[in-house]
């Protein structure tokens, strides 16, 4: 019987995601504003005894930098007022424009929010504030619990889902930085094997992620291809996988490391790999080990392709070479 992208999404069900991160998200997401703000500074601070966050790209900045600007005008208490309505997503005009705006664009706002605390441009937390006893636990998960690579996707998620619901603002256009142009076929660091994965598609998958080809990338899909990113839906289609590429994907480092291919029914072929992936924000400081759920048609195009952020690094090793 032929996939749907519902099916498709069951191949490989042994694959063990860190289902922590969702669970403490949801945990998050239950805290009073005050408890977010505070959570948030906390694990910042905690995270940047270990890792290097890199500058947001002035560029990227341009498109918030309008905002900060108007924040750091404002009183400490308009400022104190202004981030818990963020966190509780009241409907005032900054935090629907906050809404229309890409990941690495609110990661940038709330890069340069903590350097402004940090100098005392903008109102700190209050000196001695104690979390409440839901919001200990959720930092305490986050510091102990976690690796280096769910941490950031825990605090990515935290900044992101902020502001004010998309699905009230209507028709509105969104915003993203510019797009990378994909880098020179010559210039690319192209990856040479994947032991236990013969099919080049895969490979071309990595290597067009890699360089920013989106185009191109797009082309090794069917046409009702789809793509899960991490604890997602599935985004479905040539155009919203596109916007998802250009939006969420520019500059990122797939590092795969082994796989396993499986022929399936009607001519479907299942292949899983895995690996890590490093983002722009943390460089090299952080691999987010990961697994690639892939199901090719009798046509060698992706169907579907599952990112699963996996829950140890052990699960990297359960693949036979």
């Amino acid at each position: 019987m032929p996939f749907t992208t519902e099916s498709a999404r069951n191949i490989f069900p042994e694959t063990l995601a860190a289902d922590v991160v969702p669970a403490t998200i949801a945990r998050f997401n239950k805290l009073g504003g005050g408890d977010k703000l505070a959570l948030i500074w906390f694990a910042y601070l905690e995270m940047g005894k270990t890792l290097s966050i890199a500058t947001p790209d002035p560029v990227n900045m341009q498109f918030a930098s309008s905002t900060l600007s108007q924040i750091k005008l404002m009183s400490f208490s308009e400022q104190t007022q202004l981030m818990h309505d963020l966190a509780n997503r009241t409907d005032r005009p900054i935090c629907r424009l906050y809404a229309t705006w890409s990941v690495n664009i609110k990661l940038g706002f709330w890069y340069q929010l903590g350097k402004w605390m940090e100098e005392g441009l903008v109102t700190p937390i209050p000196q001695g504030y104690q979390l409440s006893a839901n919001a200990s636990a959720v930092l305490q998960a986050i510091r102990v619990v976690v690796d280096p690579g769910q941490q950031i996707t825990i605090l990515r998620n935290a900044v992101v889902d902020m502001g004010f619901d998309p699905a009230q603002l209507g028709s509105y256009s969104s915003v993203a930085e510019p797009l990378v142009p994909p880098e020179d076929i010559a210039e690319r660091t192209l990856i040479t094997a994947i032991p236990g994965v013969e099919n080049p598609v895969i490979v071309e998958y990595m290597d067009n992620l890699n360089a920013n080809d989106f185009d191109t990338l797009l082309h090794l899909f069917a046409l009702d291809g789809a793509l899960q990113p991490p604890f997602q839906r599935p985004i479905v289609g040539q155009d919203a996988l596109l916007r998802f590429f250009r939006e969420d994907c520019q500059n990122l480092k797939l590092l795969p490391e082994r796989g396993i291919t499986e022929p399936d029914e009607d001519g479907y072929t299942r292949i899983k790999v895995t690996g890590k992936v490093q983002t722009p924000w943390f460089g090299k400081d952080v691999g987010m080990n990961v697994a690639w759920r892939f199901l090719l048609n009798p046509e060698n195009k992706i169907f579907f392709v599952a990112i699963d952020l996996l829950a140890s690094a052990k699960e990297l090793r359960n693949l036979a070479p």
